[in-house]
C-alpha cells in the first residue's frame, strides 16, 4: 500500500496567529498551488481519498477528486481551544506556559494535548493501514502529518519537532508493507 499525505496549501493568516481547528481562508496563491498538486497526482489511481473536514484541506481534496472524497474528523489539526484565532504573543492564559512546558501531555485551555492528537491520529492510521487498498490520498494538516511520521519512524512525540515539518502543499509518500 502507498499512502500519500498531502498538506493543505498556504492560508491567509498573519504570522504568529494560532489557528489549529479554526477554519481559515486560503491564500490568494491557492489556484496556482492547486494546479501544482494536481500535476503531481494526475497519474495516480487512488482507491481511497480522505480529508480533514476543515476547509483548507477539504477544498483542496474536493477540487481535485470531487465526490470521491470522504471526510474524517480524526484528520483535523490540533484543537487549540480558547487560543484559536489569537496571536500567540497576546494570549494571556496562565495555562499557556504550563502547556509550553509540556505540550505533549498538557491540554490547551478547552483544547487538546499532543497525546490526544496522537491517539485519534493513531486510531485513524491503524484503520487505514488495515484496508485493502493500493493507493490512498490523505489531505490533512502539519500537526497530523508530523504525528503520522512520528508513529511511522517510532519517534517520541517530544522529539518529533526535531524532524522537518511538511510544507504547505507538500506530498509525502508513506509506503506500507503488509
Amino acid at each position: 500500500m502507498e499512502i500519500y499525505l498531502i498538506r493543505h496549501t498556504k492560508v491567509n493568516v498573519e504570522p504568529g496567529v494560532c489557528y489549529g481547528q479554526k477554519d481559515v481562508e486560503l491564500a490568494d496563491s491557492y489556484p496556482k498551488e492547486l494546479e501544482l498538486i494536481k500535476e503531481k497526482l494526475k497519474n495516480i489511481d487512488f482507491d481511497l481519498v480522505i480529508t480533514s473536514p476543515l476547509n483548507r484541506a477539504k477544498q483542496l481534496a474536493t477540487d481535485i477528486f470531487g465526490e470521491k472524497v470522504e471526510e474524517d474528523l480524526r484528520l483535523m489539526e490540533l484543537n487549540f481551544g480558547d487560543w484559536e484565532g489569537k496571536v500567540w504573543d497576546e494570549i494571556k492564559d496562565p495555562l499557556l506556559q504550563v502547556w509550553m512546558n509540556d505540550f505533549v501531555n498538557k491540554k490547551c485551555s478547552n483544547g487538546e494535548s499532543f497525546v490526544m492528537l496522537r491517539d485519534r491520529v493513531l486510531e485513524f492510521w491503524n484503520e487505514i493501514k488495515s484496508k485493502d487498498c493500493n493507493k490512498v490520498a490523505v489531505f490533512t494538516h502539519g500537526g497530523v502529518i508530523r504525528t503520522i511520521m512520528a508513529i511511522e519512524k517510532n519517534i517520541k512525540l517530544e522529539d518529533s519537532f526535531n524532524e522537518p515539518a511538511a510544507d504547505f502543499g507538500e506530498l509525502i509518500l508513506v509506503p506500507i508493507s503488509n
